[in-house]
């Protein structure tokens, strides 16, 4: 019988935890690899990956008898979520072809200045220094990333920065619904809500690759166990680890641990895909993924409105 999870030390638990969330990131700082490595489309890749996520869950959540109806308007929270997460899925899929793995997985964390702003906005939270000093760090990371030779880049290449821009904006809306949705009193819980969620997203991403002239055929058994490979570890283990460890590290800790998956992402491209990379590129790099750290870190919680 295994040991309570008590004799372990705090110390050794918060050690783990933190290496379970590290190689969370990592699993899912190859997404983009495999995204350029299938011989499908974009949009087939992304309905692949959420289907294997479906068809993993499926047997999990059953297993573990959690309940896979709460009513319809936890439905409706579940289908908006899908509806945000289908628009990330295919514009970050179509980035990731046009501009490489490393700018659109960096591009697509910019959706942490959409978190933040809303909750400056909204949640009236104040907005701390370190947030402050993020914004013009982000857009200086970006001009040096794309906007020194704009005009001179190719069509395709401006598609795909917007791509990328657009997928920050669709993940960062698909994470306040899903917010939104796990504050309500009757909802579901995390894996069924993220089950239902993928084969929501798979059959609208499905019905996209169809409208824009995708084969969903799978052209080989090569390409077949690449998506496999691509929605277990995406979809699946890379986000049951950061789930299972994040509770269990500090918050700017676990920061810097999640940005392992853009900045690996970054130097897979160059790796692999042998990305034409230079010092402004780095700079640029470096500069974008420090801001987008000082982003989901930058922001106070609001005082609680007492009347005295």
């Amino acid at each position: 019988m295994a040991p309570p999870a008590a004799v372990s030390p705090p110390g050794r638990r918060s050690a783990a935890a933190l290496a379970q969330v590290a190689g969370g990131a990592v699993m899912i700082s190859f997404a983009a690899v495999w995204v350029r490595l299938v011989d499908v489309g974009p949009t087939t890749a992304g309905m692949y990956r959420m289907l294997v996520g479906g068809l993993v869950l499926l047997p999990v959540a059953l297993m573990r008898r959690e309940r896979l109806w709460a009513g319809r308007r936890a439905a409706g929270y579940v289908a908006a979520a899908a509806v945000c997460f289908t628009l990330d899925l295919a514009f970050w899929h179509k980035s990731v072809l046009l501009v490489g793995p490393g700018l659109a997985t960096i591009l697509a964390n910019f959706q942490v200045f959409l978190l933040a702003g809303f909750g400056i906005a909204v949640l009236r939270e104040r907005p701390h220094w370190r947030f402050v000093l993020a914004v013009p760090a982000a857009l200086l990371g970006l001009f040096l990333l794309v906007g020194t030779n704009w005009r001179a880049l190719p069509d395709d290449y401006h598609a795909g920065v917007m791509f990328g821009l657009l997928t920050a904006l669709s993940y960062g809306t698909y994470l306040l619904v899903l917010r939104a949705s796990q504050a309500r009193p009757s909802r579901l819980e995390p894996l069924p809500n993220l089950m239902a969620i993928c084969w929501i997203t798979a059959g609208m991403l499905a019905l996209v690759a169809v409208a824009e002239g995708e084969s969903l055929r799978i052209p080989s058994a090569s390409t077949g166990g690449l998506l496999l490979v691509y929605g277990v570890t995406a979809q699946v283990l890379g986000w049951l680890l950061i789930s299972r460890g994040i509770a269990h590290v500090e918050a700017g800790r676990a920061g810097l641990m999640l940005l392992l998956q853009p900045s690996l992402a970054f130097v897979w491209d160059i790796l692999f895909f042998h990305r034409p990379t230079d010092s402004m590129d780095v700079a640029g790099a470096v500069l974008a993924l420090g801001a987008i750290y000082l982003g989901t870190s930058g922001r106070k919680p609001a005082r609680e409105n007492v009347r005295t």
